[in-house]
């Protein structure tokens, strides 16, 4: 192994690698090096979808000729029960993006959410872009994990995956055995991770530890296997899931992994998952995608929010990169009002039950909607003169389908990002009591 000093974006270039033994002289040429960013995007079908599958595919799958030092790289669906140290094969080495590379059918490399994510990128950093691309549909996160992640979050032992959710490997470590941990000498900027679905009903409630978790060991292990080229805390940045119709209630389990997604916290970076960045995304539905609701087709929107969380963490754009969320909620009881004050301005349109408080009586509690009352510039007063009892929790887009496309009730007004679902505690009944967000 060699470890090249540092070099200034741009090439193409040639590398030539010389050995001399005895009177023998071995010499290696390898032509149009780029030298820039390295982003590694994995997760499941959402990730995988192909530029042919979404919207404006036509024409987006004809604008490449201005991206022609936007590398890309697809790894070949494999698995492993041993960790790999070489890629076992690639779909696509790396290359130039094509019409042909880029619309491979449905599914088959290239993914769109990876080539819109770092063509953005390139438009702001005006030098080369490496993408590698290696993901799997229908894969629970357990596959992309190592033993000792698992092991950490205390995993049991191989459980059975509903048969409805398994299209992919589900077996523990397999994936991460022989797509990822081969890629560990490389040096990369950063990974974007687009996962979750697989895991609504599977191990759903340790996802608060097995996201993190992943995110610590991936980071430690490409610092490691790149002799410290690649930062101990890269950036790592995901979308947090779209909407689908499942048919399920509204208790069912895509809100609880949207909130697991975070850590519990609502939002990133936090406290157990710091440098990372999230794309919202459950404004993005889409009823009439012909690959199911689960894929919606607007892959261009959610590449942009995350190529903003990257601009910000990675680059240190100073630019809003995430929807508004409450800093400081007050019950104001005399009045019947729940007063929420935001961290951002918000752009406000009127949906009745998309907010809902936890009504409390005699340990019996019960979710009621809280319509919106009034509203200025960074506050938001919801109606909760319904709850006669204990008023214990609000919650926000607590559903499977919040909002239509693009039609959610809160934004930020100038940027267009979504505010997060969240929940908080009211633990206290006085008027005026500040409530944190739960954690």
């Amino acid at each position: 192994m060699v470890v090249l000093d540092p070099v200034k974006p741009g090439g193409p270039y040639e590398v030539m690698a010389q050995q001399i033994l005895g009177r023998k002289n071995f010499t290696l040429r390898i032509h149009g090096v780029l030298f820039g960013d390295v982003w590694l995007c994995s997760g499941q079908s959402n990730m995988q979808m192909t530029v042919s599958q979404i919207f404006n595919a036509t024409s987006e799958l004809s604008n490449t000729a201005a991206y022609q030092s936007v590398h890309i790289l697809s790894v070949s669906l494999n698995q492993a029960q041993q960790e790999l140290e070489d890629l076992a094969e690639v779909d696509l080495r790396w290359s130039k993006p094509t019409l042909e590379n880029l619309g491979h059918g449905n599914f088959t490399y290239m993914s769109a959410v990876c080539w819109l994510f770092g063509r953005y990128l390139h438009d702001t950093l005006r030098y080369p872009v490496g993408l590698l691309s290696s993901s799997w549909a229908g894969t629970p996160i357990e596959a992309w994990s190592s033993g000792r992640s698992l092991k950490a979050c205390g995993v049991p032992r191989q459980g059975s995956m509903p048969s409805d959710l398994e299209t992919g490997p589900s077996e523990y470590s397999v994936l991460w055995n022989a797509m990822i941990h081969p890629l560990r000498n490389m040096t990369l900027k950063g990974v974007i991770w687009y996962q979750g679905e697989s895991n609504v009903n599977f191990n759903r409630d340790l996802y608060n530890c097995t996201f993190p978790a992943l995110v610590e060991d991936w980071r430690q292990t490409f610092h490691d296997g790149s002799q410290g080229q690649t930062e101990r805390f890269f950036p790592f940045g995901f979308v947090q899931l779209s909407s689908y119709l499942s048919g399920a209630t509204p208790n069912d389990g895509l809100p609880q992994i949207r909130w697991h997604q975070t850590a519990d916290f609502g939002y990133v970076p936090n406290l157990r998952m710091p440098n990372t960045f999230m794309a919202v995304a459950m404004d993005l539905c889409d009823r009439n995608s012909p690959f199911g609701s689960t894929h919606p087709r607007d892959k261009q929107t959610l590449a942009y929010r995350l190529h903003l969380g990257a601009r910000a963490v990675a680059y240190g754009a100073k630019l809003t990169f995430q929807g508004p969320l409450p800093q400081k909620i007050e019950l104001l009881g005399d009045m019947g009002l729940l007063n929420l004050t935001y961290s951002q301005p918000i752009q406000v349109q009127r949906h009745d039950k998309i907010f809902e408080i936890s009504c409390c009586s005699d340990h019996q509690c019960k979710w009621l909607p809280a319509p919106m009352d009034t509203f200025s510039a960074q506050t938001l007063a919801l109606n909760v003169k319904s709850c006669r009892d204990s008023l214990a929790a609000v919650r926000y887009a607590w559903t499977a389908w919040p909002c239509e496309y693009k039609q959610c009730p809160l934004y930020h007004p100038t940027s267009a990002l979504p505010a997060p679902p969240f929940t908080a505690f009211i633990t206290n009944q006085i008027p005026g009591y500040r409530s944190k967000v739960a954690k």
